[in-house]
């Protein structure tokens, strides 16, 4: 029997030139359901130059009741956060890859790289532009490709409450498998997209960050509209000056799904995290 747990976390923020090249670097390299753009936001814009921060994860263990039945879990995660703010602007990068296997068997492949461009961000009114790949293998969807851009308005910004309202439009392409079959369906539209942004910084220790998405377009297949609503809450809280405690709710739901999938969809994750 043997199992093995493993979780690195590191941040750091520098204004080499080095750096810089390497954000460029994995930017041309490298959100989906609703990808929570607002939880990169949970530094404060006060940040300078650039910033990166990485989590890793790896969980395999071979636990079995019996030597002729045996079972094998292996899964790993990897999460990727970079900004860099060249004086008006801020570049972000994010990447997420979450994979489990028990036994021969996938139960989870899903992963995003999304990328975006903020414009004048310490304006009240400001713009940003981004362009997104995504999978979601146990899910039937590979790929979707997402571009867009829209305009954000700070409704409240000050050191404890951050409230922020976002509209905009995109274009996404998607391609599914249709459950139990080889045949594939794909679809692209139009769509309206639109998010509100809460942060709240309770006390020195403790951070609550939720930002809530709608997103919707017309579907001529079947002359309606289908829409999207998700839902992100995020509590940080800060043990010492290196450890801290992160508690994340996602809940997604898509009243017409391409395929017949599952509609409403969420997740619950908590953990340790040591910064160096």
């Amino acid at each position: 029997m043997f199992k093995t747990n493993f979780k690195l976390q590191f941040a750091f923020s520098l204004k080499t030139p080095v750096f810089i090249l390497f954000f460029s670097l994995i930017s041309f390299c490298g959100s989906a359901q609703i990808l929570n753009i607002e939880k990169l936001r949970l530094e404060k814009d006060t940040a300078q130059s650039f910033k990166f921060k990485a989590t890793a994860g790896l969980n395999m263990y071979n636990r079995s009741a019996a030597a002729d039945d045996p079972v094998n879990l292996f899964g790993y995660n990897l999460d990727l956060n970079s900004i860099y703010y060249p004086k008006k602007h801020a570049f972000l990068f994010l990447g997420k890859f979450d994979y489990l296997k028990i036994n021969d068997n996938d139960f989870l492949n899903f992963g995003f790289l999304h990328g975006r461009v903020n414009f004048l961000r310490a304006k009240s009114i400001n713009y940003e532009t981004f362009v997104q790949y995504s999978y979601d293998n146990f899910r039937g969807l590979d790929p979707r490709w997402i571009t867009g851009g829209a305009i954000r308005f700070r409704l409240i910004e000050n050191d404890q409450i951050s409230l922020v309202l976002s509209t905009g439009a995109m274009y996404e392409y998607e391609k599914w498998q249709v459950p139990n079959s080889d045949l594939f369906i794909e679809a692209n539209f139009i769509k309206s997209t639109n998010y509100l942004s809460f942060r709240a910084t309770i006390n020195e220790f403790i951070d609550l960050n939720t930002v809530n998405y709608y997103q919707t377009g017309y579907d001529n297949e079947i002359n309606q509209f289908r829409n999207r609503v998700s839902s992100t809450t995020v509590l940080n809280s800060k043990l010492t000056s290196r450890l801290s405690w992160t508690n994340t709710f996602d809940i997604s739901y898509e009243d017409k799904p391409i395929v017949d999938i599952t509609k409403l969809i969420f997740s619950f994750r908590t953990g340790i995290s040591f910064d160096l």
